[in-house]
């Protein structure tokens, strides 16, 4: 990501927005294929076709993926700090047996 701030002009399910963000092209264009595939998944079940039950549709999804998403990785990273653990643990186990065998 630079720093530097670009405009952005993009769709999302036939409605214009304007975007000003630091992030590469290919990052906003994944974005906005990501936003506009999640709202045409909610217009799709969504009865009366209202734009904002769908909007409220697709964030509560997003939602749920990035809290799952934040619960998996807590969990690796849990995993990861308990391995850390039980290796530094062995390594010191081993250096004090070589310091009692010398």
């Amino acid at each position: 990501m630079t720093s530097e701030k670009k405009n952005y002009n993009f769709l999302i399910a036939g409605v214009p927005y304007k975007l000003k963000t630091s992030h590469d092209d290919a990052t906003v264009q994944e974005m906005v294929d990501f936003v506009n595939n999640k709202m045409n998944q909610a217009m799709a079940v969504t009865k009366n076709g209202s734009f904002q039950n769908a909007a409220v549709l697709t964030a509560m999804n997003i939602a749920e993926e990035l809290i799952l998403l934040k619960r998996k990785a807590a969990r690796e990273l849990e995993k990861l700090e308990e391995k850390a653990l039980a290796l530094s643990q062995e390594l010191e186990n081993s250096k004090g047996n070589k310091v009692l065998n010398n």
